[in-house]
């Protein structure tokens, strides 16, 4: 199965739909399924503060280190001024739990089911898991 490894809190907010669009700085013609894995790292300083993203979790319910949900990866785009502006008016919390930036990419996804977590090492890039 194809995986991606996505920082806490974020993995999280995808499992719980909150967040169904990725922000990456690289594309990806991959479509099809997609297994959410919650990397190792604890939380950034930085994102530990930002009190409008801190409201979308709670961080006793992490899941570090875990595969924890699978949804569908449908689209990759590529990152404009009127894309992003649309993702700010149409879903706040979407908008602050991304990296927003023109010359990056959404990564759109849909259908996704959590799972019974799967403890792994994660790894860069989208990678299988047997």
């Amino acid at each position: 199965m194809k995986v991606l490894t996505i920082k806490e809190p974020f993995a999280t907010l995808i499992m719980n739909k909150v967040k169904y669009i990725e922000t990456r700085s690289w594309k990806t013609k991959y479509r099809g399924e997609l297994y959410i894995h919650a990397g190792v790292a604890k939380i950034r300083k930085e994102v530990k503060e930002r009190l409008d993203l801190s409201r979308l979790y709670d961080e006793n319910n992490l899941n570090y280190g875990n595969i924890i949900c699978k949804c569908n990866l449908i689209d990759c785009i590529y990152m404009d001024e009127t894309f992003i502006e649309k993702i700010k008016k149409k879903d706040i919390n979407n908008y602050i739990s991304g990296h927003y930036e023109v010359g990056r990419y959404a990564w759109i996804l849909d259908n996704i089911v959590p799972i019974k977590p799967i403890e792994v090492k994660g790894q860069l890039g989208i990678w299988n898991y047997k």
